[in-house]
C-alpha cells in the first residue's frame, strides 16, 4: 500500500464554502495520524468580491498573521498557505495586478504593494489552480500548455492544483516535465476522483505521465469540512494500480514533503 502522511491542500471557513476551524482541520488529521496539514484557502474572487479601486486588506487578513499559527500542534506539522487562481493565459496568479489601497492600519499614502505579494509573503507555499476560465475560451493546446508552466515559473508556487478536473486541453507530458525539472509537484487530489467517470479518466492519465516524466506528485484531500481532511482512499488506490513509486510520493511523510519544500522554494 502507497504511505501518505500529508495533506497538502485543505481550506477553511475563510474560503466561505467551506465549514471547518483550522484547528477542527489539524485534529481531523491527527486523528488518522498524518504528519502533516496544508491550510490553503482559496485566494480569488470565491472569497472577495474584485475591487473596482484598490485592495483594502482587512478583507485577506486571514493570510496576515499566520505567524499566530503553531508549526506542530496536536502532533501535526502545520504548513501555511493559499491556493491561487489561474487568472489569464500568461499564467498570472490572482492579485497580481491589484494595487493596495489600504492596510489594516489606514490608508497607504503611496500605493506599490500588490495584493498578491502581501498575501503571498508569508506564505510557506501556493497551489496554482484553474477554477473559473472565461480567459481560456478559444485558447489553443499551445496557449494552454504555456499558462501552466508560466504559472509553475512562479517562485511561490510548490504545485499545480486539480489539473484533472481544470478542463483545459494541454500538453501534460510537457507540464510534468516542466515540474520535474523545477523540483515542483503535480497534485492528486482526492476531490477530483469523486463523481464523472471522465474526470478520472483525465485524473488517471495524468497520473500515468506523470510516472513517465519522473515528476513527484503531491496527495490532496481538497477538503472543505474536517471529516474530509486526511481521507485519500481514491489517491492512494490510483496511486498503486498505476505503480508510483514511493520515491516520486513527496507527501509519503513530513520529513520528505518539507525536505521537497526547503529544496524548491527556500
Amino acid at each position: 500500500m502507497v504511505h501518505i502522511a500529508c495533506d497538502t491542500h485543505t481550506h477553511t471557513v475563510f474560503s466561505r464554502h467551506a465549514y471547518s476551524t483550522v484547528e477542527e482541520n489539524v485534529r481531523a488529521a491527527a486523528e488518522l495520524r498524518f504528519e502533516l496539514l496544508g491550510v490553503t484557502d482559496h485566494f480569488s474572487p470565491m472569497v472577495c468580491p474584485e475591487p473596482q479601486t484598490g485592495v483594502d486588506l482587512r478583507d485577506y487578513q486571514h493570510f496576515l498573521n499566520f505567524e499566530t499559527w503553531p508549526r506542530m500542534w496536536h502532533g501535526v506539522r502545520l504548513m501555511h498557505g493559499c491556493e491561487a487562481d489561474i487568472v489569464d493565459l500568461d499564467g498570472h496568479l490572482y492579485g497580481w495586478d491589484m494595487p493596495v489601497q489600504r492596510r489594516l492600519g489606514g490608508p497607504v499614502e503611496e500605493p506599490g504593494e500588490t495584493l498578491q505579494e502581501a498575501v503571498f509573503r508569508d506564505c510557506d507555499y501556493v497551489i496554482a489552480s484553474v477554477h473559473g476560465r472565461p480567459w481560456a475560451k478559444g485558447a489553443s493546446r499551445e496557449q494552454l500548455t504555456r499558462t501552466y508552466l508560466r504559472a509553475l515559473e512562479h517562485p511561490k508556487v510548490l504545485m499545480l492544483g486539480h489539473v484533472g478536473r481544470s478542463g483545459l486541453d494541454f500538453d501534460i507530458d510537457e507540464v510534468a516535465t516542466a515540474a520535474r525539472d523545477l523540483g515542483k509537484l503535480i497534485e492528486v487530489n482526492e476531490g477530483s476522483l469523486y463523481g464523472r467517470q471522465d474526470c478520472g479518466e483525465r485524473c488517471r492519465h495524468i497520473v500515468e505521465r506523470c510516472l513517465a516524466a519522473g515528476c513527484m506528485v503531491s496527495t490532496a484531500s481538497d477538503a472543505h469540512i474536517s471529516c474530509d481532511v486526511a481521507r485519500l482512499d481514491r489517491t492512494r488506490r490510483l496511486l498503486e494500480e498505476v505503480g508510483y513509486p514511493a520515491r516520486l510520493v513527496a507527501t509519503r511523510d513530513a520529513e520528505t514533503f518539507l525536505r521537497v519544500w526547503e529544496r524548491t522554494l527556500g
